[in-house]
């Protein structure tokens, strides 16, 4: 018998990894995870922003950094302003850094869920990957009967399904939350 069981594990990861790729999309409002592709230089090194710093948000439109070492703060701000994408402007005080959140225009919201929309396509194209590999799988499988494979087949076609509308359920809510004003 063939186990789709190692299949389904690969896809939910796939599914957390695109979940977590939504998590960093702006949306309009602050969200600490907006910053969780920041590096910053710090002890002679590039490291992650929560690994120096700590991210909260303050309110709706702003973002308050912390940092563990208040001699990071230059580098962490210069950090932020160097990420275009987001294109966020930080403000420091000597002991925290505030970073207004600019509300997004019709365009930039457009252009937002169409950047989003390359990393559905993404997980989708890591799911038929999976199940590609299963299919490979599948067929080297001589000691399988072929009914044993065409239910399999379909298992894995169902299971990829699955997942897709998983993925196109995420995304859609997400574009929602992006275009709402």
């Amino acid at each position: 018998m063939f186990e789709t069981k190692e299949e389904r594990q690969q896809m939910d990861e796939v599914l957390a990894r695109f979940n977590d790729e939504m998590k960093k999309v702006r949306t309009g409002r602050a969200h600490p995870d907006m910053l969780a592709s920041i590096k910053v230089e710090a002890y002679g090194q590039f490291m992650p922003l929560n690994q120096v710093a700590n991210v909260t948000a303050a309110d709706g439109t702003m973002l308050v950094i912390t940092p563990f070492d208040p001699s990071t703060i230059q580098s962490i701000a210069s950090a932020i302003r160097a990420d275009q994408a987001l294109g966020l402007n930080p403000a420091d005080d000597g002991r925290v850094i505030r970073v207004p959140i600019p509300p997004l225009t019709e365009e930039r919201r457009k252009e937002i869920v169409k950047t989003a929309s390359q990393k559905v396509e993404q997980a989708k194209v890591a799911l038929r990957n999976v199940r590609e590999d299963a299919r490979k799988a599948l067929k080297a499988a001589e000691d399988l009967g072929e009914d044993v494979k065409k239910r399999a087949e379909k298992e894995i076609d169902d299971l990829t399904k699955e997942f897709t509308d998983k993925i196109d359920a995420a995304f859609k809510l997400k574009s929602d939350e992006i275009m709402k004003i």
